[in-house]
């Protein structure tokens, strides 16, 4: 009895242990890049449809969500000094995370000088600057920017600057709109590796990176979380 009897306890020990066995850490399985070039935009409906994107991995953290609104009215400051004030003032967004970005700032500019700044829209899809894939050129998806910029100062707002071409893109519709007295561009990162002779009067970040690497910044308007991160492409 006393051999019956201990035969089922030899027999759970491994089990037992193996519960508590130190699993090796297995890597995140590879995601997509909401806003990047693997997101197929519905120009109908003004949403993106997820494409996963099976060889990007996240590398590492650049900015977290107290980094990103600091940075915010660093740069609304920087607006306002530059600008001599709000007046005649307005702030473009280019769909899709531009545009929380540029109301965001437009609220803090509005704190600040006790006056509100107008927020318009400019959705260029087909193609986004961070992961220039989808297509060869940008694309305006046609509608109007929300209030008139003729004669006024206007700040382009986008999350990251790479190529230069979405903001070549978007500066020829904003000229199709009307003549503004100046044009001056925001973004909250600056990856490097311009195409074209453009650059950002409002940097938040200058971020370093190759071109294996892809900047994603995630906001709570677009994502449900706040951050910015670098991701890498695996072959």
């Amino acid at each position: 009895m006393l051999l019956i009897q201990r035969l089922p306890a030899v027999a759970v020990l491994p089990m037992r242990n193996s519960q508590y066995r130190v699993q090796p850490r297995v890597r995140s399985p590879l995601r997509s890049l909401p806003g990047s070039a693997s997101d197929a935009y519905d120009a109908s409906f003004m949403t993106s449809r997820a494409v996963r994107h099976p060889n990007v991995r996240e590398k590492a953290q650049i900015m977290s969500a107290s980094e990103i609104e600091r940075t915010l009215v660093r740069l609304a400051h920087e607006i306002v000094e530059k600008s001599n004030g709000s007046t005649d003032l307005g702030l473009v967004g280019i769909r899709r995370r531009g545009v929380p970005l540029a109301e965001r700032l437009a609220k803090t500019i509005g704190r600040i000088e006790k006056k509100t700044v107008p927020v318009g829209t400019l959705d260029i899809t087909l193609y986004r600057d961070d992961l220039s894939t989808l297509g060869p050129k940008p694309v305006v998806q046609k509608g109007d920017i929300g209030f008139s910029i003729t004669g006024k100062t206007i700040v382009l707002v986008d999350d990251v600057l790479f190529t230069g071409r979405t903001i070549r893109a978007a500066m020829d519709a904003l000229f199709h709109e009307g003549r503004p007295k100046l044009v001056r561009l925001c973004v909250l990162i600056d990856r490097g590796h311009r195409e074209l002779p453009i650059e950002a009067t409002y940097v938040g970040r200058k971020v370093q990176t190759t071109a294996q690497e892809i900047i994603e910044v995630r906001l709570r308007e677009v994502d449900n979380v706040e951050q910015v991160m670098l991701m890498e492409k695996e072959d």
